[in-house]
């Protein structure tokens, strides 16, 4: 092989090593930035969100202090939702995870879930009034999302799973629950017996672990808002 030659196979060789390396620092950008995309893993969300819908999360201008009630946020954690990361003992698959920290897609050391905002720092959630209602200091909030809720008798001897005390959100935090109510493990998942624990270890998201909401789905088609009822 000539000289020329091989000057130029080293500069195609590189050549396609600085495209591909600009492509992911652009998909990191775009991903830490400006919008993330997910896969929908369970029913918790279900109809609003069905098992395997693609959706993208808006990053760019969501303040994780700054959430309104109603916002289906995605957010990180580890094994458990107190965990910072996920542990991989396996070093291939955990070298694949840091590839995926960097790139904001694919395997990663964060895990994500779904969930619908309901309590806000400060305020008090409780399950149920008379109607079954969830309150929020004291007040009905409407929920037209929820299609599929726990079958409710009242509250006063507790004779439903829909029930559960009254919750103050500590500063910083908040108290989320699944659309899909008789299927969610979400922050009271422990006073409905779902997951190990009670209504003394209900678990809260910080706003330092919210990635980004939920605002467009965009497979299966036709795509639209991700958050639909």
């Amino acid at each position: 092989m000539s000289s020329s030659a091989e000057r130029h196979e080293r500069h195609w060789l590189v050549g396609v090593v600085a495209r591909v390396l600009i492509a992911f620092a652009v998909l990191a950008v775009i991903t830490h930035t400006l919008v993330r995309p997910f896969v929908i893993p369970s029913a918790s969300m279900e109809p609003t969100l069905m098992t395997g819908d693609r959706v993208f999360a808006q990053v760019v201008g969501v303040d994780g202090e700054q959430l309104e009630r109603g916002d289906v946020v995605v957010f990180g954690h580890g094994d458990t939702w107190e965990a910072a990361r996920l542990d991989d003992p396996n070093p291939v698959t955990d070298a694949l995870r840091y590839v995926g920290d960097v790139l904001g897609t694919g395997p990663s050391h964060t895990a994500h879930t779904v969930k619908r905002v309901i309590g806000l720092p400060g305020e008090t959630v409780t399950c149920c009034d008379d109607e079954g209602r969830v309150l929020v200091d004291g007040k009905p909030i409407a929920e037209p999302y929820v299609k599929n809720d726990l079958a409710f008798g009242g509250c006063d001897e507790r004779v439903s799973q829909r029930c559960f005390p009254e919750i103050t959100v500590p500063d910083g935090s908040y108290l989320v629950l699944g659309d899909n109510r008789a299927n969610s493990s979400d922050s009271v998942a422990g006073c409905r017996g779902q997951v190990e624990g009670d209504c003394a270890t209900v678990r809260f998201v910080r706003a330092d672990q919210v990635v980004g909401t939920l605002g467009w789905r965009w497979w299966p088609l036709p795509p639209g808002g991700a958050e639909r009822s």
